[in-house]
């Protein structure tokens, strides 16, 4: 079964180093567990690293023994089965039964830059498959904001391509909560998140069901959990490429009148319509108006919505700026339909495919220097 977890990371520094560029493929392709910020040797001893520059990479053409492996490299047998399990689910090596003794475990397409392309194809191919679920459960509609700001800090991206399979007989899973664990939506190691049930799969049926945006403070109210846990999922969510966090513009109102109210309170009228942006941005009757009720503590975001219907989204985002006031974030699903989304994440997917292209590339031209 083809089973990968992608991470998007940047090129390597050296184009001639093979050791960084071995290293580079085991952290794209997550296939080495690190702990803390980084390994004392950065991941050069560890057994996958050694199996791919040693043998399987320096070696393309031959055919590796599972018991000749397990000697050269001082690995148990069920050691080496591990890695030799992930490289070959990940469709970086294949492996044959031919003959007899121990399976013979070689590298895709005879050379690095054949199996990057193969690996290639079988990603793109499951990714449009299987976000078809996506399809089928998608239920938001007119979700465009009065104004559209993009998403400033996407994280890198974090994705798992699983092929499908059917639901194992008697198990807490669905079919949404098995395709968001292959997805790598519910973390590395899911646990009771793989559940139908659990706050991460209630979640994301929100997030398919909701147009507005979705704060954190709305959706802790809604799951009754823990924000800082909700904080999490949100950004895994994110780092897949299918969520996003984007400026609450539909609370712009709100936002305008929290900041009117607090910068009059602290500055006064002279400040407010010179430099917070009144005399400005407004004419004089919604000066005056606003001004009044102001000076009355009566302002309610009824009024400002009122006396600013007629000013642009872009205008009252630059007058909310001048007031010092800031909107809230939220997140949604990226994309107005499950097309957008399934685009959104290929582009994505493409730009980590071609660093792959180009990193084993380095690594045939660094091999034969070498050589």
């Amino acid at each position: 079964m083809f089973s990968v977890r992608l991470q998007e990371i940047a090129l390597p520094t050296s184009d001639r180093d093979v050791d960084s560029l071995v290293t580079w493929f085991t952290d794209t392709l997550c296939l080495v567990r690190k702990k803390g910020d980084a390994m004392a040797d950065y991941g050069m001893a560890t057994p996958v690293h050694r199996l791919l520059r040693d043998h399987i990479l320096a070696s393309p053409e031959i055919g590796w023994d599972a018991q000749m492996l397990a000697d050269e490299l001082a690995l148990t047998p069920a050691s080496l089965n591990h890695h030799l399990t992930r490289l070959v689910e990940a469709g970086i090596i294949g492996y044959t039964n031919e003959g007899k003794g121990w399976r013979r475990y070689y590298l895709r397409g005879g050379s690095i830059t054949n199996a990057v392309e193969l690996f290639s194809v079988q990603c793109k191919t499951i990714i449009n498959q299987r976000m078809s679920l996506l399809e089928n459960n998608w239920q938001r509609d007119d979700c465009r904001l009065a104004l559209e700001i993009p998403e400033e800090d996407t994280p890198p991206l974090t994705l798992g391509i699983v092929d499908h399979r059917p639901l194992a007989p008697q198990t807490n899973e669905n079919l949404l909560s098995q395709w968001l664990g292959d997805f790598g939506l519910l973390g590395e190691r899911p646990g009771k998140e793989i559940n139908a049930d659990s706050l991460s799969c209630k979640l994301f049926e929100i997030l398919l069901s909701r147009n507005a945006p979705l704060s954190l403070d709305e959706a802790a109210e809604l799951l009754d959990g823990p924000k800082p846990r909700i904080g999490r999922i949100l950004e895994r969510f994110r780092a897949s490429g299918m969520v996003e966090r984007v400026a609450r513009t539909d609370r712009l109102s709100i936002s305008l009148w929290s900041a009117m109210m607090a910068q009059y309170q602290r500055r006064g009228e002279d400040w407010m319509l010179k430099k917070g942006g009144f005399a400005r941005i407004l004419n004089e009757t919604q000066q005056s108006k606003l001004i009044q009720k102001l000076k009355k503590n009566k302002l309610k975001v009824e009024d400002v919505e009122s006396q600013l219907k007629d000013v642009t989204p872009k205008q009252q985002m630059l007058l909310l700026n001048l007031l010092g006031g800031r909107l809230p974030l939220g997140h949604r699903l990226s994309g107005e339909t499950s097309e957008d989304v399934t685009r959104r994440i290929n582009e994505r997917l493409d730009r980590v495919l071609r660093r792959m292209r180009r990193v084993a590339e380095l690594l045939v031209s660094a091999q034969a220097m070498n050589q």
